[in-house]
């Protein structure tokens, strides 16, 4: 009889929840759903921590709340998850934040891709190998018996220079050409003096033409194992996989993003501008629960960070170790092995204006493709701007937010009360500043990398 009764009381509880979700669903029908054109919708991403407002918004029920019922789908890497957003099986996804402005110059692929959402600020690092680091350490400066951070890429030019007087290729790796990661590790390799290569499309685009280092293409997850082995001897990528080197024994992380730029936007959530101009309500429900989403990560000195680690170590996330997680997450950093620091802005997403989408930003990455290559020929100051007004879509995020506002979920003074276009910048780890307004100009200051009516032409760089 007790086992009956037991029975009987999980049945009533569950009637009881169904009951409350019918209403649930009722009375969010009544409401948002009736305005959507697409209620079930697939979104993809790579496991990396900065695809937390995806997570979020799906655990904390805020996609539910827009009426929208949301699959999320690890993808295997940064070109299929552009392959599957452009041919319609994923309805958008987490993206590199430059991806979207390289297909929308044709490198790699043609297509418009539009985002109203940035997942947030910095969360990368380059890691060298531990033979690297040996050679590296002798040419850091120290303070306190311990390097001196930020580390530049001086410290590693005769390490390169050594590997090729011995003939050796010095091999990095980072995720995708039209990359964040790829472009970070450019810049701090060029501010070193060392040479990353260049791009000459369509003849050539593997990027390494008149490099020092050679850079090439390793999927997040594999990057430690590869180091391991002895393919690459060091690599840029997204968090848990330079922890991940710390915690194995096989690398060290050398510099972070927000120490080579501070607040370096490094994702977006990217739809394909056909799936936008057709979904434009539907699109709008998911800027608002990204948006919420990144609220809660940030929200009173990132109080939900356990929350939101213990659900990224989940398989279906992240799948790493909620200690190597946490690493980061939590506004610590580990360098060598019991080097930790406090980095409490390695991983944001909503402060600072971190989910704003910036044209400022679009126009920072325009140039680093102008800079490799990627951009074949001098363009003037307009098109930088022009292109990122194409890509970037803040007026969407701009009624996402209004509608939270109105809705009681955020209040007005959380969101950047300027969202015009800084004059300059000069956060960047050589101290050169950047002004958005004058792309060619900045271009100009860069002892290496293309600049004015500079091409590549037979592998050579001409005016």
């Amino acid at each position: 009889m007790k086992q009956t009764g037991m029975t009987l009381k999980k049945r009533v509880s569950a009637l009881a929840a169904v009951a409350a979700m019918t209403t649930l669903t009722f009375a969010s029908s009544a409401g948002v759903v009736a305005n959507l054109e697409k209620e079930n919708l697939k979104f993809g991403f790579i496991k990396l921590t900065d695809m937390a407002p995806l997570a979020v918004a799906f655990e904390k029920g805020f996609f539910e709340d827009e009426g929208l019922f949301v699959q999320l789908e690890a993808q295997a890497n940064w070109k299929v998850v552009m392959d599957r957003v452009v041919s319609g099986e994923l309805d958008g996804s987490h993206m590199l934040a430059p991806a979207p402005l390289g297909a929308s110059i044709g490198f790699g692929s043609q297509a418009d891709i539009v985002t109203a959402f940035s997942m947030g600020f910095n969360g990368n690092a380059i890691t060298v190998s531990n033979e690297v680091w040996k050679l590296m350490k002798p040419n850091v400066p120290m303070a306190g018996g311990k390097p001196a951070h930020p580390i530049k890429a001086d410290a590693l030019k005769p390490v390169v220079e050594k590997f090729k007087s011995e003939g050796k290729p010095f091999n990095m790796a980072m995720t995708f050409p039209i990359g964040s990661h790829n472009l970070k590790l450019r810049y701090w390799l060029a501010a070193g003096g060392i040479n990353p290569g260049f791009y000459a499309p369509p003849q050539d685009i593997s990027g390494q033409l008149n490099a020092d280092a050679l850079l090439s293409v390793t999927p997040p997850p594999q990057m430690p194992a590869t180091m391991e082995s002895g393919t690459i001897n060091g690599y840029c990528v997204g968090e848990p996989w330079n922890q991940q080197a710390v915690f194995k024994g096989i690398g060290i992380p050398v510099v972070t993003d927000d120490e080579l730029w501070r607040d370096t936007p490094e994702k977006v959530f990217g739809v394909t501008k056909a799936w936008a101009d057709k979904n434009p309500n539907t699109h709008k429900a998911v800027i608002k629960a990204l948006i919420r989403a990144a609220i809660w990560l940030d929200d009173e000195n990132n109080k939900n960070r356990k929350e939101a680690i213990e659900m990224l170590s989940q398989k279906q996330y992240v799948g790493a170790d909620f200690d190597v997680l946490a690493n980061s997450m939590n506004g610590t950093y580990e360098y060598e092995k019991g080097d930790v620091r406090k980095l409490p802005d390695f991983n944001t997403f909503f402060r600072n204006g971190a989910s704003y989408p910036s044209y400022g930003s679009a126009v920072w990455y325009l140039t680093q493709l102008r800079r490799w290559g990627m951009v074949t020929e001098a363009k003037p100051d307009g098109w930088y701007m022009e292109t990122a007004k194409k890509v970037y879509r803040p007026d969407i995020y701009l009624a996402a937010a209004k509608e939270l506002v109105a809705d009681g979920k955020a209040q007005a003074a959380d969101f950047p009360a300027d969202t015009s276009i800084k004059p300059s910048q000069n956060f960047f780890i050589d101290k050169v500043t950047f002004d958005a307004n004058k792309p060619n100009a900045y271009l100009a200051q860069f002892p290496i990398g293309l600049k004015g009516q500079q091409k590549v032409v037979g592998g050579k760089v001409v005016d």
